[in-house]
């Protein structure tokens, strides 16, 4: 990895800016990370690091449940005659039971490094392992979370930290079952939570929210005084839920409050831009309108709910009401952006039996579209300036790599068509820049080796039942 450009700038043939395509793109940034000039139509000054192929803005990547990626891959057989989302919660459950602080740290700064060299720049991570295996809190209460924290830090992505409120196992107060002990929080210690963490938060960067679970783990009540507390620490504060995810989780709403997830979120809370309704898989032609009109964004998670066999989101329906969205990987069985983004596209082919089907007037292309887009509903969701390159976002910046076979010679457009539709799941980035620092180049993280060595320990320990 190369040492950070001395003069704080960039210079790339091809960039993507936020209002499309511009040709010899000259970025520059302040000593904090801060975008200070974006100027197209420039010619490379002298001692101004040259991009070695397209440049995208980063991808916010706006969900996250980073010890899941020490089972991604592990959950591929039949366990019972109909597998579904929830024969996977048992199995997920019984390996959340086991961690430790120090696996949980290594499987995050596994995680992150990955992120970093598939396209990622910032992460939203819904934290909701909180306490000992026992179900009793740490010494520190913030244990696992300052582990979350220092694995963001030293690979060097941006985080928003989503600390996740957890009281219940269904609809109208069902107690919580023992495998869930270690998520359980009471409102109160969540707040005291949310203070202990935002100097932590502020001195990292880091941006800090609120993650209620979703609405059948979080009561009505605990629900209107968690936001209430929330906004009384910051008030601009993100809030993230998973919400009508799964089909059964429709109905048992339906069949405690007489409404759908959504509507009942959008009746009983006062949702608005900070909030990121995640997945929002199963909605009715209402729920997606008024939802939209929120201007709540969309959180989806293609891989995941691909793999979990979750449904398909209808995102023509969202996007014809003016809704935001971004991606995310959540569960981590594909940590690749590019290849959330085609896993997206297909969905929509396949439901509609059409192609093209995220190309917009304004920008034909669809990769090209889909990036946008994605970048400033992960931007929103996450509470952070990387919305891409303009005056006043972080430098976050993603290279492509003009000599890998799926892009060489192309132009901008084309080669980002071709990363995210024709790499064959090769890496076609070249480098990767977090608020103006390189944190990989020619493919690579400084800390590859050191981030795939202690993934690997830790998930052998955890599969091996060691301590």
């Amino acid at each position: 990895m190369t040492a950070p450009s001395r003069n704080h700038a960039l210079f790339s043939a091809d960039a993507l800016l936020p209002a499309g395509w511009a040709r010899n793109v000259l970025l520059r940034w302040s000593g904090d990370g801060t975008l200070v000039e974006v100027l197209p139509d420039q010619r490379a000054p002298a001692g101004v690091d040259v991009a070695a192929g397209p440049l995208l803005p980063g991808m916010p990547n706006l969900h996250s449940h980073a010890f899941q990626r020490g089972i991604a891959g592990l959950t591929e057989f039949r366990a019972r005659d109909q597998d579904s989302f929830w024969s996977w919660r048992a199995l997920m459950y019984r390996f959340a039971l086991q961690l430790d602080p120090a696996q949980l740290e290594a499987i995050a700064f596994g995680l992150y490094v990955e992120m970093l060299e598939a396209g990622y720049t910032s992460v939203c991570e819904f934290h909701y392992v909180h306490h000992d295996r026992d179900g009793r809190a740490y010494a520190d209460d913030a244990e696992l979370a300052l582990a979350v924290m220092r694995a963001a830090r030293r690979a060097g992505i941006g985080l928003t930290l989503l600390p996740v409120l957890y009281q219940t196992s269904g609809f109208g107060g069902k107690p919580p079952s023992e495998d869930q002990r270690r998520f359980i929080r009471t409102t109160d210690s969540m707040l005291a939570l949310l203070e202990r963490l935002k100097p932590q938060c502020e001195a990292q960067g880091a941006r800090l929210g609120l993650a209620p679970h979703s609405l059948r783990a979080v009561p009505p009540d605990p629900l209107r005084d968690a936001l209430a507390g929330l906004d009384a620490i910051d008030a601009t504060a993100p809030i993230h839920i998973h919400i009508a995810e799964q089909t059964q989780e429709v109905d048992d709403c339906v069949a405690w409050s007489g409404q759908r997830p959504v509507a009942w979120l959008l009746d009983h809370a006062r949702i608005d831009a900070r909030w990121c309704l995640v997945h929002a898989t199963h909605m009715d032609a209402d729920e997606y309108r008024l939802g939209a009109a929120s201007r709540a964004v969309a959180g989806l998670c293609p891989t995941t709910e691909a793999n979990l066999g979750d449904g398909i989101f209808d995102w023509s329906r969202w996007q014809a009401a003016g809704g935001a969205w971004g991606v995310g990987s959540d569960s981590h069985i594909g940590v690749n952006a590019a290849e959330e983004l085609m896993m997206l596209e297909y969905g929509q082919r396949l439901s509609t039996r059409r192609r093209n089907v995220i190309a917009t007037p304004r920008q034909p292309q669809v990769a090209t579209a889909m990036t946008l887009a994605a970048v400033q509903g992960g931007a929103q969701a996450a509470s952070r300036p990387v919305a891409g390159f303009a005056v006043g976002q972080r430098a976050d910046a993603v290279v492509l790599d003009a000599s890998h076979p799926a892009i060489a010679g192309l132009s901008g457009p084309d080669a980002l068509s071709a990363h995210v539709f024709a790499s064959h799941r090769t890496n076609a980035i070249h480098s990767v820049y977090v608020g103006g620092q390189v944190r990989v180049h020619a493919t690579a993280h400084a800390e590859r080796h050191a981030a795939r060595e202690g993934f690997r320990q830790a998930r052998r320990q955890l599969l091996n039942g060691a301590p």
